[in-house]
């Protein structure tokens, strides 16, 4: 009981340590051998940066910078003439992309570099074969061999490429062991693979250039890398990594806020006040569990100490020798968790490298860190056996001898500081959740009314002895016994109230959380349709074969097919800015737009009572549903399928008109539609006041009535009135009605035939709001229930070394073999349920307290936000307070249920006659 929280700590502790990589150990993974990366920083500006290089800014700051300085496709390279003079450089370019593998498409980054370079020393490991050196040849991660069915001697294509390329090595990468790369020589596979995919009109790859840089002397010092700032330059350097400057020689520093970029780097005082009371609560529960344990001991040698008392040893001995025992079990526990602990992480390194997803820099191990944890097992070791040993040092030599117990009175100062506990804890919760603290407020509030609880405890098992009246023999001789052995029931029962009250609070938060979302969530789609598209525009071409797939695995009703309109290439993505690429936009009139969208500086243009009015026009109305395509070609199918009745609609698609589910867009039964034909041009475009540039076309249209929901579709175009515009389109997917409910066989299928396509698409199917916290709940559950009915065990245990001469007398006079088994199971029932129930009660209120904090801190930016336009009337936020009774119900019936049973089970019927002591 006490090594186990020690094995686990140590282990953690000794597995963190290990993790941790030292400064030069972390460069090395980044930077290999080099002195230095390079990189450009995309700005096109001067930058300054974190020494680490990790985050950068526009001098001036992003108030200042508007974005059109950064160079555009195509433009040289601007790294390498800014490198110093001499300078040994090696060139990393990146691209991500999707790799055809056995079971569909990857997405994979693919990499070029030269790792017959010294400077690449350190970057990756090879796990066997050997890495590319020719044409042809490429190198993968082990993580890319696992994922995509593929071994060393595979071919992989990346997709849209005419080329094959052989594996001839694997490798990881020691600080990303999960990511998916492939890794071929300079020049043969990113060049190659965005010339074919230009080709075909499909959007080209992306790569991201950086330099492995060497220079010799200081390497690049902090002066070197400010200078290459000022070239729009970002840098990783060696020596500044290791000896990093002062913060008041960092200009970023002195631009912007240094905690502004050091969020989420170190522990907070909250965090540390957050872990401190949880490794005190943990303490607390091991003594309460440890507590009877060694109460049991004391009981059994009762008679060893009342000879200690006999033969000249007075209360000092008796409880140096109790405390004896829970300082050696102490000291044992510490020893073994901690080896245990050590020895577990050695012996489990590559699994928790795996899980970790980085290699050790090696065993760290922290002397004082572990004698800490140690400490802690012998401490705890020591608390647990305070009270026993006070107990049996106040027992008197012929109680002792003749194994007699004595009347104690009743302490009546722990009640009371019980009561002051849980009136001040609660009133911290309170406080808490009425003001703007952190929520660590309530949750120590929270704690300190537990610990009165628990103080209580003994009062509170005196109270549910009022109840034995009523009961049955058994469980009233039960009840009554673990009334009047109050010492050693209370710490029991205190001990299930401590487990069950945080799996309570924590089943109770996640609960009211799952019903929130449930209340927050918006549909997709009508309850029962799905839809098919393609996530890349460039896959139009299999989209047909997709929906034949879809019709034939999964069965339909219905379905309507879509088209997406084009401008230009037809595999441009839709906001490209490729050369020959171009979209469509909708046009509202200038008078039905939102003045929010139009003000210089949108809602903050104007007064707070002027942008709440303005939240409530019909023009500002936020859109809830969302769709890849706003304006999608299709016919009267599509109408059926989203759950439009309109009959004026299904009319207007039949006789070649257009339908809008946006008024906004729609004026004097008109809509228009602007070609952009020039998205460099468009690049810009977006500020309030600026009209995009591009060639308009005006469509008659009907506006569907306000109850037709287009979920996220705005215009609706038949193909005739798509012909009358002129332009092209392209198949973009279909939605669907179900007949029934898809089996997970059949949506298993639909998607193993997209992956044996090797196409980017997704079939949705809306299924309503799907809950997720039925794992969370049963597992705290079941350790709730553990922890019951170990607790309850021990005192069973110790009700039983009480009452062994009762139990004696009972079978000497003729008493039923079932009478131990069933007086057993009782006492052991009626702790675990008198523990349920208190820290049922008892968990409720820290969920209650976070959740009105919020609800209190929902609730302020609601009113933030209606003050100035920036949210709507109708999202007031919903916090419920929601209880999971089937979680209070397993744990009010079934672990009490299951504590007596088992208990009754592990009990012998018959226990062996024995002589009465003498004396």
């Amino acid at each position: 009981m006490l090594a186990l929280p020690i094995v686990g700590v140590s282990a953690a502790d000794f597995t963190l340590r290990s993790a941790q990589l030292s400064p030069d150990q972390a460069v090395t993974r980044q930077i290999g051998a080099a002195d230095a990366r390079v990189s450009s920083s995309n700005m096109g500006v001067p930058v300054y940066q974190k020494p680490d290089g990790t985050s950068y800014a526009p001098v001036g700051g992003f108030k200042d910078y508007d974005g059109g300085s950064r160079p555009e496709e195509g433009s040289p390279d601007p790294v390498k003439p800014a490198l110093p003079a001499g300078a040994e450089a090696v060139k990393d370019s990146t691209a991500y992309s999707k790799v055809r593998t056995r079971h569909g498409l990857l997405d994979t980054e693919l990499r070029e570099l030269d790792t017959n370079s010294p400077l690449t020393a350190g970057l990756i490991t090879v796990d066997h074969g050997r890495l590319p050196g020719t044409s042809g040849e490429v190198a993968v991660t082990t993580a890319f061999l696992k994922n995509s069915g593929y071994s060393v001697g595979s071919s992989v294509t990346p997709r849209g490429s005419n080329s094959s390329y052989v594996i001839v090595g694997a490798y990881e990468l020691p600080g990303e062991l999960r990511k998916e790369e492939v890794l071929a020589p300079p020049g043969t596979l990113l060049a190659p693979l965005d010339a074919v995919l230009k080709a075909s009109g499909a959007p080209g790859l992306h790569p991201r250039d950086s330099y492995l840089v060497r220079i010799g002397g200081d390497g690049f010092t902090w002066n070197i890398v400010k200078a290459a700032n000022a070239k729009s330059l970002v840098v990783v350097s060696r020596a500044v990594t290791l000896d990093p400057p002062a913060d008041s020689d960092v200009p970023l520093y002195q631009q912007e806020p240094k905690e502004q970029f050091e969020l989420g780097t170190g522990g907070s005082p909250v965090e540390l006040a957050t872990a401190a009371t949880v490794v005190g609560l943990a303490m607390l529960e091991i003594c309460l569990l440890a507590g009877p344990a060694f109460a049991v001991g004391a009981r059994r040698s009762r008679r060893q100490l009342g000879l200690v008392g006999a033969n000249g040893g007075d209360r000092r001995h008796i409880r140096s020798i109790v405390l004896s025992g829970g300082l050696v079990i102490g000291a044992v526990a510490a020893v073994i968790g901690t080896a245990l602990g050590v020895a577990l992480t050695v012996a489990l390194r590559p699994v928790l490298e795996d899980y970790l997803g980085a290699r050790f820099g090696g065993f760290v191990l922290r002397p004082l860190e572990l004698g800490g944890i140690a400490l802690l097992a012998v401490v705890t070791g020591l608390l647990a056996a305070v009270v026993p040993a006070v107990t049996a040092s106040r027992q008197t030599v012929l109680a002792s001898l003749t194994g007699r117990r004595g009347i104690r009175r009743a302490n009546r100062v722990l009640p009371v500081l019980g009561l002051i506990a849980v009136a001040g804890g609660a009133a911290i919760a309170l406080y808490g959740t009425t003001t703007r603290v952190s929520p660590t407020v309530v949750a120590g509030g929270s704690a300190i009314a537990e610990l009165g609880v628990v103080a209580l405890t003994p009062v509170l098992v005196g109270l549910f002895g009022r109840f034995g009246r009523w009961l049955p023999l058994s469980p009233r001789l039960a009840l009554r016994d673990a009334v009047r052995n109050r010492g050693r029931t209370a710490p029991a029962v205190a001990a299930v109230l401590a487990a069950v009250a945080g799996s309570v609070a924590v089943a109770t938060y996640e609960h009211s959380q799952d019903v929130q979302k449930r209340h927050e969530y918006v549909a997709k789609l009508p309850q029962g349709t799905g839809l098919l598209q393609t996530s890349s525009n460039s896959a139009h071409k299999e989209v047909p074969a997709l929906r034949e797939a879809l019709a034939k695995q999964i069965p339909l009703t219905q379905r309507a097919d879509v088209d997406r309109l084009v401008v230009g290439k037809p595999g441009c993505e839709s906001y490209s800015t490729e050369p020959g690429c171009g979209r469509v936009e909708i046009i509202a009139p200038k008078e039905q737009r939102c003045p929010f969208d139009e003000a210089p500086n949108g809602p903050a243009s104007f007064s707070p009572q002027q942008a709440k009015e303005l939240r409530q026009d019909w023009r500002c109305k936020r859109d809830e549903y969302n769709a890849q395509q706003q304006v999608v070609v299709a016919d009267e199918k599509l109408l059926s399928v989203l759950a439009v009745t309109d009959p004026g609609s299904v009319a207007a698609l039949k006789a070649g008109r257009a339908v809008s589910f946006d008024k906004r867009n729609v004026k004097d039964g008109k809509l228009t539609l602007r070609i952009v034909t020039d998205p460099k041009a468009s690049r810009g475009f977006g500020k309030p006041g600026e009209e995009l540039p591009g060639e308009d076309r005006v469509l008659p249209v009907h506006q569907a009535p306000d109850g037709a929901q287009g979920w996220g579709i705005h215009v609706v175009l038949p193909a005739a009135a798509v012909k009358a515009t002129g332009l092209a389109t392209a198949p973009f997917g279909s939605y669907f009605s179900l007949d029934g409910t898809p089996t997970s066989e059949q949506k298993q299928k639909i998607d193993g035939e997209i992956d044996r396509m090797g196409v980017d698409a997704s079939v949705r199917i809306e299924a309503g709001y799907q809950g997720d916290d039925s794992l969370a709940l049963l597992a705290l559950t079941v350790f709730a229930g553990l922890v019951t009915i170990g607790a309850a065990g021990i005192a069973t245990g110790l009700a039983q070394a009480d009452a062994e001469a009762d139990l004696k007398t009972l079978a000497a006079v003729g008493a039923a073999p079932r009478v131990r088994r069933t007086l057993s199971g009782f006492q052991c029932g009626l702790i675990a349920l008198m523990g349920v129930v208190l820290g049922s009660a008892a968990g409720l209120l820290p969920a209650v307290g976070l959740r009105l904090t919020q609800e209190r801190e929902l609730q302020r930016l609601y009113e933030y936000g209606l003050a100035r336009g920036y949210t709507s009337v109708e999202d007031v936020p919903y916090v419920p307070i929601s209880v999971p009774w089937e979680t209070l119900g397993g744990l009010l019936v079934l672990v009490p249920l299951g504590a007596a049973l088992l208990a009754a089970l592990v009990t012998r019927s018959n226990g062996a006659l024995a002589r009465r002591a003498a004396g």
